[in-house]
């Protein structure tokens, strides 16, 4: 694996590569590597020659009372990690290196709509944050394949926006969500939960897990997403939203809809704020 700092570096090896009639794949992550960014990585690997890992904690996805400042960071185990995963390339910029003109002065992309409900709505500026750190990542590696979690299912629409808009010459390879035996999906900030939130953790995915069946039990989607809320508040959560969505994330057309439907969650537990989702069809 070859780690780079430099733009001018990493530009040249990939042009290297891309002279030899490689396929490149990008997996931006912000670091502090657990087993879903690996699974990430493994399914790059299928669908191109070389594999490209970002890490870079991005200043403008982060509110000013968020956990920029606490978020964790383990640069050299991110390193070995990547080196034992058979990564080609560790693409390691500074915050100047990424935004040169500053973070204030920064150019910005907005993606309508879509950006605006949901965790839009709760964190007013991430996704802008999301999309123009993704956009230059994009300009800075020009993959011909990105893959991002279905886990944040929002942002997962909201690139996806971004690549059609924008006519990047890019696919998008959306990975399933890798989890806990107990069903608590994997993320860095996970390791805020106490022992006793850890408990209580998975009980996110399961009130998700749990919508299909209200469904089909004759609730309406909004009965369902109040009772998913109202069962997350008596579990110690404090959510955020509970959502059910079409996969648009646009509101079901009808009360007791059907067909392919997705249910979203964001939620504080203690000092964490999860966030989850969960594919399904009735």
């Amino acid at each position: 694996m070859q780690t780079f700092s430099a733009l001018a570096a990493l530009r040249a090896q990939l042009v290297d590569w891309k002279r030899d009639g490689a396929r490149i794949a990008l997996v931006p992550t912000m670091g502090n590597l657990h087993a879903g960014h690996y699974a990430l990585l493994e399914l790059a690997r299928r669908h191109a020659d070389r594999v490209v890992v970002s890490v870079f904690v991005n200043p403008t996805q982060f509110g000013p009372n968020e956990d920029f400042s606490r978020y964790p960071r383990t640069p050299q185990a991110d390193a070995d990690g990547l080196r034992a995963a058979d990564c080609d390339a560790l693409w390691l910029p500074s915050v100047e290196t990424m935004y040169p003109a500053g973070v204030v002065a920064a150019v910005s992309v907005h993606v309508p709509g879509v950006t605006e409900v949901l965790e839009g709505a709760h964190r007013p500026g991430h996704f802008d944050g999301v999309t123009s750190v993704v956009a230059r990542l994009f300009h800075q590696v020009q993959p011909d394949v990105a893959v991002f979690g279905r886990k944040d299912y929002q942002q997962l629409v909201v690139v996806r926006a971004m690549i059609d808009d924008l006519a990047f010459p890019i696919t998008l390879i959306a990975a399933p969500t890798r989890r806990e035996p107990d069903g608590l999906a994997l993320s860095s900030r996970n390791r805020y939960l106490s022992q006793e939130e850890r408990a209580i953790a998975p009980i996110l995915h399961q009130t998700l897990a749990g919508l299909p069946a209200q469904l089909q039990a004759g609730l309406t989607w909004l009965e369902a997403q109040a009772a998913a809320e109202q069962a997350l508040h008596a579990a110690g959560f404090v959510p955020d939203y509970v959502a059910i969505r079409q996969s648009d994330l646009s509101e079901p057309r009808a009360l007791r809809p059907e067909g392919a439907l997705v249910g979203l969650v964001a939620a504080r537990l203690g000092r964490s704020r999860l966030i989850d989702s969960f594919e399904f069809t009735v």
